[in-house]
């Protein structure tokens, strides 16, 4: 027998036994172990209910000041419904971003997720492994440093075609997205001139994918954007040309700016963070300069590899730094090799294109300074 119906037979044989047993509250209390104020109590129920009343009542409070109106609750499915249907991230810090914006009540982001799952709205996913520890790099103000990659899409076709984007590091404010049958060198600089003569010039540019950038690396963040770029396509009409895609870009453009908060940015948009900081500015002497960084890892000889214009160049780094986690910095002129780790310089290679070896220039002045000063 369960507890609740013990004790409901419990309270239904007190109050028989005062009723037809002859006992008085004084003697069922000293039978059943109770105290007379319990067995009045009970009187008084059976008195206003009969043996129904004699159930064991539930102590669950009858209103719950935290329950949300039902109006907010419905609201919260409409934003997540809405969003997903629009490609763009519908998890409880956008939907809560989303009704702050709309000066309505903010719940805390647990409540939310529980509406979402008691309405079925949410998937669930397999625990993913924890991520490796990745060294992140974010520019400090505005305009400090510019990403720059292109991705492909397909018409309703299928041509296929590309669209180059130019984004703020510092802010992730989307600066250009624009879509070609085919990117070219001459496009990307075109491209940039045309960020530039809105936004200033950049103190700096990191660029990826391709021979019109000169060189290959992996950049989380643009690619990154590339995901988030595609969901919204997907869920638009098939364009049937560049024109209508170039106005779905635009739009795309606006919405990512304006309308999508970012995590990174403690929720706030692209636009605000970008308008919110003091912007960097080009020096003079480094106006014309191009960043690239990659990361990689000494190997077992004391060597890196770099492939620019197309063709792979080796740089002796040294035998002692073999296996150290680096990064490769290369502008026009040269290439550098930083430790991860120290930040130490490790190598310093002047770029000779005709070469498929580069020496290490601090190895050789070391060396011609060993013969000086013999």
């Amino acid at each position: 027998m369960s507890p609740t119906a013990r004790a409901n037979s419990q309270s239904q044989v007190i109050v028989l036994s005062i009723l037809h047993d002859g006992l008085t509250p004084t003697q069922a209390a000293l039978r059943f172990g109770l105290s007379r104020r319990h067995i009045h109590r009970l009187l008084a129920r059976y008195k206003q209910g009969g043996l129904e009343a004699l159930q064991p009542r539930s102590r669950r409070p009858k209103t719950n000041p935290r329950s949300l109106p039902p109006e907010l609750r419905a609201q919260i499915i409409s934003l997540r419904r809405a969003l997903i249907s629009q490609g763009l991230d519908a998890g409880a810090a956008s939907i809560a971003w989303h009704l702050r914006e709309s000066q309505l009540h903010t719940p805390a982001l647990s409540t939310i997720w529980r509406i979402l799952r008691a309405e079925g709205l949410v998937t669930p996913e397999p625990k993913k492994r924890p991520k490796a520890y990745i060294t992140r790099f974010e520019a400090v103000q505005p305009n400090e440093t510019w990403q720059s990659d292109f991705t492909h899409w397909r018409l309703k076709d299928g041509s296929d075609v590309e669209i180059i984007n130019w984004l703020d590091d510092h802010s992730r404010l989307l600066l250009s997205c624009t879509v070609f049958t085919a990117i070219t060198g001459a496009i990307v600089i075109d491209s940039f001139n045309t960020c530039r003569n809105e936004y200033g010039t950049p103190f700096s540019t990191l660029t990826d994918n391709g021979n019109v950038y000169t060189a290959r690396f992996t950049q989380g963040k643009i690619e990154r954007f590339h995901q988030t770029l595609k969901k919204w396509l997907s869920q638009q009409k098939p364009a049937q040309n560049l024109t209508e895609l170039q106005r779905q870009l635009d739009e795309f453009k606006s919405v990512y700016n304006t309308q999508r908060p970012h995590r990174a940015l403690e929720m706030k948009t692209p636009q605000r963070a970008y308008e919110a900081t003091i912007k960097a500015t080009s020096k003079a002497a480094k106006e014309k300069e191009h960043y690239r960084v990659r990361h990689d890892s000494v190997d077992k000889f004391g060597k890196l590899s770099l492939r620019r214009a197309g063709i792979m160049h080796h740089l002796g780094v040294g035998i002692e730094q073999r296996h150290k986690k680096v990064f490769i910095i290369v502008d026009h002129f040269k290439v550098s090799v930083v430790e991860k780790k120290t930040g130490e310089v490790l190598s310093r290679h002047e770029i000779q294109p005709g070469r498929s070896f580069w020496t290490n220039i601090l190895i050789d002045e070391e060396t011609k300074k060993s013969r000086k000063a013999k």
